[in-house]
């Protein structure tokens, strides 16, 4: 077994308990197991466990680039302090202050990655799963030669799940696919486009905006709908389904994070203090700090009677 494999074992594993256990489920209450909605509900609720199983995942990235953008300003001085020096010497020490300062504020860059980087194998290993499934190849657990072959044979709406766009239009396939593919790639592209707007428009603040990663950002924004777009047409419609699913998944998850959770200083958080400012719930800062009492302090201390003394003296001589 090679190393892919060995790593993708225990993951199709679990995938296809989760998606045995709904094709059960829908089964159990009455619908047919080998029609294609008993299939396609089962994608989606494998879709959904999965998902929601990786919200802390994504709750510790958001944190975690809250935190990056407080250290933001310090970096840039750092950055800014050894701006130009070339040496050795030099980009050692920025190295170590950066690293002091990553550990003092306990911030690391590699944590807003480390989520996406271990989503990549459940959503590569969903993929091989549904797709050996619908090739009538039996998975390495719950997913017996019977199931994948029912699953293989199932059919959504007149369009067979193990079908393509592209090999319904080449070979003269079922219609319902070449209408049902297209649909599902136009909504796809749609959903992956206003995830990606709702973060680029709303939330990202004005410094954010004016660096390379608002631009990079900007770029996908374009690029991933593109990428749906191109590859849908080779996907299985299994497949499809469950990118569609989980795309919806991602955008709802973004809309709520936006909303209740803004980046500071983003057109986003100033929506919601306003929201918040108008049902009452905002709590306002008394502009009037502890440095007040302090001030009041040495007035007083300042307008002891020492003046008055010293003026008796005078007036005494």
């Amino acid at each position: 077994m090679d190393p892919v494999s060995l790593i993708l074992w225990p993951i199709k594993w679990v995938i296809e308990l989760i998606l045995v256990a709904f094709h059960w489920l829908w089964t159990l209450i009455g619908m047919n197991p080998d029609n294609g909605a008993t299939w396609v509900l089962s994608i989606v609720g494998l879709v959904l466990v999965v998902r929601a199983t990786l919200i802390p995942l994504f709750v510790r990235q958001i944190k975690n680039q809250r935190r990056m953008l407080e250290v933001a300003p310090q970096i840039k001085k750092i950055q800014e302090r050894y701006k130009g020096k070339k040496d050795q010497f030099s980009r050692e020490a920025m190295s170590r202050e950066t690293m002091a300062l990553y550990k003092k504020t306990g911030t690391n860059p590699l944590t807003s990655c480390l989520p996406m980087l271990l989503q990549t194998p459940i959503f590569f290993g969903l993929y091989t799963v549904l797709h050996d499934a619908q090739n009538d190849k039996a998975g390495v657990g719950f997913l017996n030669f019977d199931l994948a072959t029912s699953f293989a044979k199932s059919v959504f709406l007149g369009a067979p799940l193990k079908e393509t766009f592209i090999g319904a239009w080449n070979h003269g396939g079922p219609v319902p696919v070449l209408i049902l593919a297209p649909v599902m790639i136009v909504v796809m592209t749609a959903s992956q486009f206003i995830t990606q707007l709702q973060i680029v428009s709303k939330n990202m603040s004005p410094e954010t905006k004016a660096s390379r990663m608002f631009q990079q950002q900007r770029m996908l924004l374009y690029l991933l709908p593109l990428v749906f777009a191109v590859t849908g047409v080779a996907f299985p419609l299994g497949v499809m389904f469950y990118w569609l699913v989980s795309n919806f998944w991602t955008m709802v998850q973004q809309f709520i994070v936006i909303r209740q959770m803004p980046t500071p200083g983003t057109e986003a958080a100033r929506a919601r203090e306003a929201r918040l400012l108008k049902r009452g719930k905002l709590v306002v800062e008394d502009p009037r700090t502890e440095a007040d009492p302090v001030v009041e302090v040495k007035k007083s201390q300042r307008e002891q009677p020492k003046g008055k003394s010293r003026s008796k003296k005078k007036g005494h001589r």
